[in-house]
């Protein structure tokens, strides 16, 4: 997420961050772990599945890879290697040339890869059947739109990825039918002293706590899966901070996971 000349990075990483951070992220990620492991890769695994049994039928075979992780993303080409046509579906609904454009760089030239998903009907319908599905459970609270936060600096060299989280925002509360005052876009995850996108989403939990607001929706609809950023950012770390501040409710919203309506718009993206 961070664009910096590598002369200049690669001090900060191996100088402060690899001797800070591991640590930090082991006790955050000790809180979300599950008896199968990563809630990342155990959520990825099982869309892989489904959307093979969705695709089975057009003799679409599906493989799933990690951009830092296992099975890497030449890993999981070799496992289509017997395929004709392949497409890559980063899953990244907005695009940003620090996540989607990284991907391209580990492929090999001229293979199609679909850049952005953030405005795809298929994608913003599986969206609000999950908000609609909890607001039918709980009724309609306040819904904070919480997106993985990017340095502001990379907006302003050219990056679309903030104008596309706005346009999701949008789209899905007009899918939604409500009106802007009972939505709020936040960006979350700041790392660093850089000015990163704002309104940062867990000062605006406070506020919103401390103004009088006493229950608050949490979605985050960059992330197609529940993860660190999710379940222990947002579902433990945000709720702790809001109901600390006088807040009375909070409900993080699930990820699509293996929603069905998700399923079914993945097939469609990348189809």
């Amino acid at each position: 997420m961070v664009q910096l000349p590598r002369w200049l990075w690669l001090p900060l990483l191996y100088g402060f961050i690899l001797r800070t951070r591991p640590k930090k992220s082991a006790r955050k990620y000790a809180a979300i772990w599950t008896p199968q492991g990563s809630p990342l890769a155990v959520h990825t695994k099982q869309q892989t599945l489904l959307l093979g049994k969705a695709l089975a039928e057009r003799s679409i075979k599906v493989a799933c890879a990690m951009r830092y992780g296992r099975p890497t993303i030449q890993e999981g080409l070799k496992q289509l290697a017997d395929c004709g046509e392949l497409v890559v579906v980063p899953l990244y609904p907005q695009f940003s040339r620090s996540t989607t454009e990284s991907i391209r760089d580990v492929l090999p030239p001229g293979m199609k890869m679909i850049e952005q998903f953030h405005d795809h009907p298929a994608y913003i319908a599986a969206l609000a059947a999950g908000v609609q599905r909890h607001w039918t459970a709980h009724g309609k609270a306040k819904l904070v739109m919480s997106f993985h936060g990017l340095p502001k600096r990379s907006v302003e060299q050219g990056d679309p990825y903030q104008a596309q989280c706005i346009a999701t925002a949008k789209i899905l509360a007009g899918t939604l039918r409500i009106a802007p005052a009972d939505y709020l876009i936040t960006f979350q995850s700041r790392f660093g002293a850089a000015e990163w996108l704002q309104p940062y989403t867990e000062p605006t939990l406070i506020e919103l706590a401390r103004s009088g607001t006493a229950r608050v929706d949490v979605i985050c609809p960059g992330f197609v899966s529940d993860c660190l950023e999710t379940l222990e950012e947002i579902a433990i770390e945000a709720r702790r901070s809001f109901l600390q501040s006088g807040g009375k409710e909070f409900h993080a919203l699930a990820c699509l996971n293996e929603a069905p309506e998700w399923i079914v718009a993945l097939g469609k993206i990348a189809a």
